[in-house]
């Protein structure tokens, strides 16, 4: 009664953190494994939300998100937890929200996408290198393998046109290389915030949603949906890719199997691209089956890695 449904369909707490509540660690990680499924529709809404600009369509997605996050809280009756966060740690989550958009959104402007997007797609490999320095973490051959594997399967799906790397952009792929840095970096450094509430996602989104309109009103022309299909792809972002997504990554990245959410993410473009063949934007093609070998053996290497029925 007290959470929205989408929160309640996928059995998350208000106060969901670590050593809170009966929460698995297999529970944690098919929780987290949602924001892959989630981020797989990104790109689908992101082509029916056209012509927004890139930073403004994030002000009005976090501007969803924040929505979410705080009807959630209230209803939950837990909005005074928000005041026992550390100024610090919504600085932290603030700054890993926003500067991955904006390096992601850099990165494609200065880069060719095909180029940028491999670069860029490097994060779930260094999650996986990164975890091995948590506290009870162990990084294993296994691990490493099928984060490798993985990668490669989603390398020939986002290269698939070919890939012909140029000295001209070599700003670009500095950002995509700083972008995946800072999200593998936030997401591993989240687990050490194990007993910050997932509620604190909401100010992490409103304060992204902040600074992207001031970006946006610094570099951009304002550029309204065209259409209610506009209008509905920009809300369905604002509710799952950029918006509930966020929130069970939370739950994943702190208390599930972080080595193997990091092998699973690179599941992302695969089913990102099956849904826009599904939707007739994209063709099929004999790189996807490839791709899907190699990534569904990629993250069977690395659940048997971590014990992960």
């Amino acid at each position: 009664m007290g959470q929205p449904f989408s929160f309640k369909v996928l059995g998350i707490q208000p106060d969901a953190r670590k050593g809170g509540g009966a929460m698995t660690r297999n529970k944690a990680t098919a929780i987290g494994f949602a924001a892959v499924l989630l981020w797989s529709l990104l790109a689908l809404f992101t082509v029916g939300s056209a012509p927004v600009p890139p930073l403004q369509l994030n002000a009005m997605c976090f501007a969803i998100a924040t929505l979410i996050g705080f009807v959630w809280v209230a209803r939950s009756g837990r909005m005074a937890d928000l005041r026992k966060v550390s100024w610090r740690v919504y600085v932290f989550g603030t700054a890993g929200l926003f500067g991955y958009h904006l390096l992601y959104f850099t990165a494609l402007r200065l880069a060719p996408p095909a180029e940028a997007g491999l670069i860029a797609y490097l994060w779930p490999l260094l999650i996986v290198l990164f975890s091995g320095l948590l506290p009870g973490e162990q990084l294993r051959p296994g691990h490493l393998i099928g984060a490798l594997a993985a990668f490669a399967g989603a390398a020939l799906i986002i290269a698939r046109g070919g890939a012909s790397f140029e000295a001209s952009a070599l700003p670009g792929y500095g950002a995509a290389a700083l972008c995946a840095l800072t999200w593998s970096s936030y997401s591993v450094l989240s687990r050490r915030l194990g007993d910050v509430p997932t509620n604190s996602v909401a100010v992490f989104c409103a304060g992204t949603a902040l600074l992207s309109l001031i970006a946006h009103l610094a570099f951009e022309t304002t550029v309204w949906p065209a259409d209610a299909l506009g209008w509905a792809s920009v809300a369905a972002l604002g509710l799952g890719p950029v918006g509930l997504a966020f929130y069970v990554w939370d739950i994943g990245v702190k208390r599930g199997d972080i080595q193997l959410l990091g092998v699973a993410s690179y599941a992302a473009p695969l089913l990102s691209t099956l849904v826009l063949i599904l939707a007739g934007v994209a063709a099929p093609s004999a790189i996807l089956l490839i791709a899907a070998v190699l990534i569904a053996g990629g993250a069977l290497l690395a659940a048997r890695a971590g014990g992960t029925k």
